[in-house]
């Protein structure tokens, strides 16, 4: 049996890591208590499914005392358990608690204060921590992509290496493009006021775009094409292949179109999305 002890700071993203490790066949339990994790290790040995993660963290009373001991019992039984420590940069967790309007398990103290004292407190165990990822710059399909990568590997086709690039054509081609998409048809957020600033990478832009049915449409049929190319390219025994879309400055429409091939290809697929001309004038 395999057990994956997520855990780290709060607001790094740990729920998130959850939902990942579902999607790849292991049985979940979020907020477990660390007394319990020894108990629920014998009670699931019984069963089919022989992968387990479970969030355990601050929000658990006794915390530190019980998990160690959890940890310690396990390690004398011999079972098979690995911890992953999630963290994040301060300023990135102040935003998230924000923007979430979450309250911090250390809620009496002020955000930056709480989230020092988490950090301090939790040194110990990212000391003894299997893995450890930083999701400060991380997008959600990225974060599953390093998932897969450190605990699923054979889910993921690692024989060859993606990169979908968004560009301008006003800017010409990228000179080792293999694939070619053209999304200049697409609506024009670059002819709406408050939405020409912004790029592809923002939430308006992306709700301007996707409630057009032909974005809807013509994306379904681009992914499709590209998940079925995909393993003949790997099969064939290319090495790299270099996916680029392009709008007209490089700004908008390619950009959005990249992210959403990255979210739905990034977790079976060994990619990188980048972006040329997003910021060009």
């Amino acid at each position: 049996m395999r057990i994956i002890i997520i855990t780290g700071l709060s607001g790094a993203g740990k729920s998130h890591a959850l939902n990942c490790f579902e999607d790849l066949g292991y049985y979940c339990v979020d907020n477990m208590p660390p007394a319990l994790i020894s108990k629920f290790a014998d009670l699931f040995a019984q069963s089919e499914n022989k992968k387990v993660a479970l969030v355990s963290d601050m929000r658990g009373a006794a915390f530190f005392e019980d998990l160690f001991e959890a940890l310690l019992e396990m390690d004398e039984r011999g079972l098979d358990y690995e911890i992953l420590f999630l963290v994040a940069d301060e300023n990135v967790l102040i935003r998230r608690f924000k923007e979430t309007r979450r309250r911090h398990p250390l809620g009496d103290l002020s955000l930056p204060e709480a989230i020092q004292k988490e950090r301090e407190a939790l040194s110990e165990l990212r000391g003894k921590a299997h893995k450890e990822i930083d999701t400060s710059h991380l997008k959600p399909w990225e974060l599953k992509a390093k998932i897969v990568e450190f605990y699923e590997p054979e889910q993921r086709d690692k024989n060859m290496q993606i990169r979908i690039i968004s560009f301008g054509f006003k800017y010409g081609l990228p000179p080792d493009a293999d694939l070619v998409f053209d999304v200049r048809f697409l609506p024009n957020p670059h002819y709406v006021e408050h939405l020409e600033p912004l790029t592809g990478d923002d939430e308006q832009v992306k709700n301007y775009l996707w409630r057009w049915m032909e974005t809807k449409e013509y994306f379904k049929k681009l992914l499709d094409m590209l998940e079925f190319s995909i393993p003949l390219y790997v099969k064939e025994g290319k090495v790299s292949l270099v996916i680029t879309i392009g709008c007209t400055g490089g700004k908008h429409r390619s950009v959005a179109i990249a992210e959403a091939l990255g979210h739905s290809l990034g977790s079976r697929f060994n990619l990188v999305v980048e972006h040329r001309d997003i910021y060009k004038k």
